[in-house]
């Protein structure tokens, strides 16, 4: 089936079918309907999407690039936040968003052979080869929870300012000893000699400066420790090495509340009770803080305003690169937000 055989059918040129699919509102609603009623009788689906996107000079799709594969992001509840909101910022304006891994096969690398009009590159690694194929493809890009290339918009959470929260919090409740645990995925795991030199990647760096600013400040001791993954059981062994000893921190800061989930197991484990013996604090506030029990005390970030701004960012990148409008880059910063529930008290006497 193709547009002439449509077109014969109804007694109209190949060009008044092709605008029934691709440009409506140049035909009368009753010749539309039509017009869509004999393709939908004669099986035609419409023209070659690739060649409509090749007229158009649009794809009609933009990719977000992460740094895991596609299917562990769906294991973390603010990835998923957010790409619910990319994706209902994006459905008004017909764009369609493709996840991209970062890794690729000899023969396919989705970052530099899926056609797009932009990207998202949400928390990558800065010499990802996912993300140098984008870069020179010259695509418009918005980077998200990491620093942006040169010319390009930026939507980041005010990390620093949030661990710093969750720091003085346990300082204000009279915590002198205080536990880090993050994330390195490219480093060894276990407790670090030097705290400052714990984790690694935007986001894990921005939260151990943010808290060790705070408590340096105040003059408290740290055991910090670094695991590989952003998950319950490395976080569970994490905890282990700093609370299955005399000399343990009596409260401990985690990257996120699914790692605090994994302290509070460890904890348990141990014979210590939260937050009698130990507070944890976790780090999002996603759905998991107000299951935990005891309910988590946390920082929140909105996932899913950060999914609209970098959604709406890119949109406008997209728009831009079409009309080669000048631009000065921006960054849009999320406020972070402290939410103290139960998980938190003062130190044992």
């Amino acid at each position: 089936m193709t547009l002439q055989t449509v077109a014969d059918r109804v007694g109209v040129s190949r060009m008044t079918v092709s605008n029934a699919f691709s440009r409506p509102d140049q035909l009368s609603a009753e010749l539309r309907r039509r017009i869509l009623a004999a393709a939908d009788e004669l099986g035609y689906v419409g023209p070659d999407p690739a060649a409509r996107a090749l007229a158009r000079g649009t794809t009609g799709a933009v990719g977000v690039l992460m740094k895991d594969s596609v299917g562990a992001a769906f294991d973390d509840d603010v990835a998923t936040g957010f790409f619910a909101a990319v994706a209902g910022e994006l459905a008004p304006t017909g764009l369609a968003l493709t996840l991209l891994p970062s890794n690729g096969s000899a023969d396919l690398v989705p970052a530099r052979d899926i056609a797009m009009d932009g990207a998202l590159v949400y928390s990558c690694a800065g010499d990802s080869p996912a993300l140098q194929w984008l870069i020179k493809r010259k695509l418009p890009l918005v980077f998200v929870e990491q620093p942006p290339v040169a010319g390009a918009d930026s939507v980041v959470l005010d990390d620093q300012g949030g661990a710093g929260a969750a720091a003085e919090h346990l300082l204000g409740l009279g915590h002198r000893h205080l536990g880090l645990l993050t994330i390195a995925w490219s480093r060894p795991a276990g407790i670090m000699a030097d705290p400052r030199l714990a984790g690694d990647g935007y986001v894990s760096t921005e939260r151990v400066a943010g808290w060790l600013d705070v408590i340096e400040a105040a003059g408290a001791r740290v055991t910090a420790v670094q695991t590989h993954t952003n998950s319950e059981r490395d976080a569970y062994d994490g905890a282990l090495l700093m609370l299955d000893r005399d000399d343990r921190p009596t409260g401990v800061l985690c990257f996120s509340d699914l790692m605090a989930w994994g302290v509070i197991h460890a904890a348990h484990d141990l014979g210590l009770r939260v937050p009698e013996d130990v507070s944890v604090v976790g780090f999002d506030d996603s759905p998991l803080a107000s299951r935990i029990r005891p309910a988590l005390t946390t920082i929140r970030q909105d996932a899913a305003a950060k999914g609209r701004a970098a959604a709406s960012a890119l949109t406008a990148a997209i728009e831009r690169a079409r009309t080669d409008e000048p631009h000065e880059p921006q960054q849009v910063r999320l406020p972070a937000e402290l939410v103290v529930r139960l998980s938190t008290a003062p130190p044992p006497s």
